[in-house]
């Protein structure tokens, strides 16, 4: 069978199978979910080994320290995917809910209902953890998913892969509602992303190359995140010492991710009290520092950044500075230049923290807090499928809800129009 009518066979099953998802109730799926967490901790040292060669082979490659962070398991990283599971399985399920309904003149009673989207298609890079997360929340949707991981963590995913398919199946799962597309070859994500009729969705994880791969090829709806340029605004009435942290926090604390912060504005009233001392705090944890001509003459050593750097996302310790003169001119840099991401304002002033979460077009923006929390665990949804930065469907962390559609249930009496 070549590549194309393989795709089309996965696509079927998944079609099939998501028919079967449906009608599960919430108790049977929770039930499946606990016994795919129990079979990761069972069979952690075959996952560690698979994923040992995914390691070995992506040094050799000379992958990024970043990239082999992300790629890299390990018993905590292997139990916190378990606990993911148990999480979602923990979550309320939305499938089935009534969003609204209403009575017409006419007596006919019309409810908004959740249901699923069907087969939901996702394609990742070298974050291993995506396959059970992305398993997990699909699943307790009732979405059948197909997964394509990248080809460094191809030994990684095949392995959770095959032990959430069997640990869920060995509890009744049928086990086709978890798919993985084990070829390397590119073209398979082609196919993945014109299957019109057979998938529903398609959730690209990863960088910005690929996201506009996919963007370029795909005939089926697409959520997509193209990258993180995250901004902390420092504000005139800040509480420096709370804005120090925040900064050190969104910038340091895991640089390779797309909720770290890539760019400080800082108000010009503060700038001369505030950036030499946050500058020496960000060197020391090996930042390199970049700036406008302002942010140059208060700090010594900072390079001169260019108009390309501003709409840059680094993931690495490398970090933008510009001093602003207003709250409006903060607003105005970070909508020119930001990904509509996450955004932070340090302040003290309640009418500029309400111009900045009116005005600023992002997914999640923030009020005296950093933006490494614009994650799924974190706004209490368990496991996350991903950040989209559309406007459409969802945005910001997706969560189950986000995973589900509706319909309207119409109920009559024998009603005719006239």
């Amino acid at each position: 069978m070549n590549l194309h009518d393989e795709m089309i066979a996965m696509g079927d099953r998944a079609v099939a199978v998501s028919r079967e998802l449906a009608k599960l109730g919430a108790e049977a799926k929770n039930g499946m979910l606990r016994g795919m967490a129990a079979a990761l901790r069972a069979r952690a040292a075959e996952l560690l080994t698979a994923n040992a060669g995914d390691m070995e082979a992506g040094r050799a490659a000379e992958l990024s320290a970043s990239m082999l962070d992300r790629l890299q398991l390990t018993d905590a990283r292997i139990d916190a995917m378990a606990r993911g599971l148990d999480e979602v399985a923990a979550l309320r399920d939305p499938v089935g809910e009534t969003l609204s309904e209403t009575t017409r003149p006419n007596g006919l009673v019309i409810r908004k209902v959740r249901v699923p989207i069907g087969v939901i298609a996702i394609i990742y890079e070298a974050r291993p953890n995506v396959t059970a997360d992305a398993a997990a929340l699909c699943f307790k949707s009732a979405n059948a998913v197909i997964l394509r991981g990248g080809k460094e963590a191809g030994r990684s995913n095949r392995a959770i892969a095959q032990v959430l398919r069997e640990g869920g199946a060995a509890c009744g799962m049928p086990i086709d509602a978890i798919q993985l597309v084990e070829t390397t070859d590119r073209e398979a994500v082609r196919e993945l992303v014109q299957l019109t009729g057979r998938v529903d969705l398609v959730i690209p994880r990863g960088g910005e190359s690929l996201i506009r791969a996919v963007m370029e090829q795909a005939r089926v709806p697409v959520i997509k995140h193209y990258k993180g340029v995250c901004h902390v605004f420092v504000d005139a009435s800040a509480d420096l010492a709370m804005a120090e942290s925040i900064v050190e926090n969104a910038k340091c604390q895991r640089p390779g991710v797309c909720n770290a912060m890539e760019c400080l504005l800082v108000h010009e009233a503060v700038a001369s009290a505030f950036l030499p001392r946050m500058a020496a705090r960000l060197v020391a944890r090996g930042c390199g520092l970049r700036g406008d001509a302002a942010a140059r003459a208060l700090v010594d050593g900072i390079r001169p950044a260019t108009e390309k750097d501003w709409s840059t996302e680094y993931m690495a310790l490398v970090l933008n500075i510009r001093v602003v003169g207003s709250v409006n001119e903060a607003v105005a840099h970070i909508n020119r230049y930001g990904s509509q991401h996450s955004d932070a304002i340090v302040t003290g002033d309640e009418a500029s923290a309400r111009i900045f979460t009116q005005e600023v077009d992002s997914a999640a923006v923030y009020v005296n807090a950093s933006t490494r929390f614009t994650d799924g665990g974190e706004f209490g949804m368990g496991a996350e499928m991903g950040i989209s930065t559309d406007k459409l469907h969802a945005r910001g962390p997706m969560g189950l809800e986000e995973l589900t559609t509706y319909k309207y249930v119409v109920r009559g009496s024998g009603q005719v129009r006239g």
